[in-house]
């Protein structure tokens, strides 16, 4: 399984429109073979930063939906992008 998280900062004033934007993606991907978790979303807080987390099946799954994800081409700047891939060795329930 891997985890890709972090965060991307965008202009505040621009924020909604590029979570917006990304919304087809997201439902797309959600139904996507190996998808087991995505979204795109606006922090709570910080009016610039977007938060993504994506979990899925294998590596072959994510480079399938990169192939025909056709992400958006926004125009909006990404001033700081900080995501990362991680491979998860085990899982457990948290509680």
């Amino acid at each position: 399984m891997w985890i890709i998280a972090g965060f991307i900062e965008v202009d505040d004033d621009e924020r909604d429109l590029f979570v917006e934007a990304h919304r087809d993606l997201v439902e797309r991907a959600r139904q996507a073979p190996g998808c087991l978790d995505l979204a795109i979303t606006a922090d709570p807080i910080d009016p610039r930063r977007i938060n993504n987390y994506e979990r899925w099946e294998s590596w072959d799954a994510i480079e399938a939906w990169r192939a025909r994800a056709d992400a958006p081409d926004t125009g909006i700047a990404m001033r700081n992008v900080d995501v990362m891939a991680f491979e998860v060795a085990s899982t457990r329930p948290p509680f």
